[in-house]
């Protein structure tokens, strides 16, 4: 008797940009892995933490997001991450997914 229904099981040869940087006051090191899965949309891991999230531009339009992702208690350092990863996150609308 099979215990689960196998979803997916893929390989694929990705693209991951390891970076590091410093505000005034913290630092923050993250992993992007740039992947055709999930619509497209990269997981960024905090390389300190380990928390992990699905995110490209489209999430970016308020600081909430990241904040809840990476559970940062200041608005200053989530809209200085936001200001990161508008430039290091591409724009893929998931209307486009399906076309």
């Amino acid at each position: 008797m099979e215990l689960f229904d196998k979803l997916y099981d893929e390989d694929e040869t990705v693209k991951v940009r390891f970076v590091g940087f410093t505000t005034e006051h913290v630092r923050y090191d993250f992993g992007i892995v740039y992947t055709n899965m999930f619509f497209g949309k990269p997981l960024v891991v905090c390389m300190q933490t380990g928390r992990s999230t699905l995110m490209d531009a489209a999430d970016l339009r308020n600081t909430d997001n990241i904040q809840k992702a990476f559970k940062i208690q200041s608005k200053k350092e989530a809209e200085e991450l936001l200001t990161f990863f508008e430039e290091a996150l591409p724009y893929s609308p998931i209307a486009e997914q399906y076309d």
